[in-house]
């Protein structure tokens, strides 16, 4: 009897790539559920993790990916031939991940997707979506006739959180990087380059910014903040430090809210999931970049240093 095989991206020491290697296919057990996957999202928390940069870490070798989509080949549990999510339960963190053509995960880390659903959709929309209603609604408390500025705004959480912001009823100024993001800031802000962060750029004190880089974008953009304005943290793809002046810093009297989806994830969830909604329609937009399993090194590198537009998604599809 043969067994059949199943391409997967092992990580086998930190600080460096997965290596794609072909493995036998794990049999199904109880409490299990055995998923071909269609695809899996690359993010910065999976990044961080393949570079041992993250609070939780696997033993090696290990499967990275902490979130997937895919059909359902065998389960107590699940249906099989059903479209699923995968996520949560230390997917890609204590356990093996969504990066392979295969996955074997808990039950409970299985979520039944709409039928139809496009499967890098469904395994991509909720991190940019729950953060961005966190950040404007839960957090940053965003009020209608606010002006909202919102960095990384062509990233995946930016750009939504722009479109969010703008459903409240804020004026919202979305910055990016590098000129040839420009075109990709939601239609509903103004755009503005990073490096032309000003007071006469931006039109103006702001009364809230949703930061999802860090580093010397998030310290360029404190002192567009009124006072008793509010900054909400989400990322830190420019940088995981920057240096503020505490005498400023008290005078200036901003709020730094950070804005965390781990822990928030469940009071968000029915929000966000009227959002999916939206997204199907195309009412709101998510970009994406798909790429093979094989072009790995290519999607994280892009990735890394921002020339990737919206989420990044390895599609088990193609190849």
């Amino acid at each position: 009897m043969t067994t059949a095989k199943s391409r997967a991206l092992v990580l086998e020491s930190f600080g460096s790539l997965p290596r794609l290697v072909e493995r036998p296919v794990r049999e199904p057990r109880p409490g299990h559920t055995l998923v071909r996957m269609r695809a899996a999202q690359v993010g910065h928390l999976d990044l961080n993790v393949v570079d041992g940069k993250f609070g939780i870490l696997p033993d090696l070798p290990a499967v990275p990916g902490t979130t997937g989509c895919g059909v359902v080949l065998a389960s107590d549990t699940h249906p099989e031939g059903t479209l699923v999510r995968l996520g949560g339960k230390a997917i890609g963190l204590r356990r093996d991940g969504c990066w392979a053509e295969h996955a074997l995960v808990p039950d409970a880390a299985v979520e039944i997707v709409e039928e139809g659903t496009d499967p890098a959709l469904a395994c991509s929309w909720f991190s940019p979506v729950g953060t961005a209603w966190a950040a404007v609604h839960t957090v940053a408390d965003v009020r209608p006739g606010e002006r909202v500025l919102v960095t990384g705004a062509a990233g995946a959480v930016g750009a939504m959180a722009v479109q969010v912001a703008a459903r409240a009823g804020a004026e919202v100024v979305g910055v990016v990087g590098r000129p040839a993001k420009l075109a990709h800031v939601p239609a509903s802000a103004k755009a503005v380059l990073a490096s032309e962060l000003s007071p006469e750029s931006v039109g103006g004190p702001v009364d809230v910014v949703i930061d999802t880089v860090g580093g010397p974008v998030l310290r360029d953009a404190l002192p567009l903040v009124r006072p008793r304005g509010r900054v909400a943290l989400v990322g830190y793809t420019a940088g995981r430090e920057f240096t503020v002046d505490l005498a400023d810093f008290l005078l200036a009297d901003v709020s730094l809210l950070p804005v965390n989806l781990m822990t928030r994830g469940k009071e968000v969830a029915a929000d966000a999931e009227v959002l999916l909604a939206e997204l199907r329609t195309g009412a709101l937009t998510l970009e994406m970049e798909r790429h093979g399993i094989e072009e790995f090194a290519e999607a994280a590198e892009r990735l890394r240093t921002g020339e990737a537009i919206g989420k990044v998604v390895l599609d088990l599809d193609l190849g």
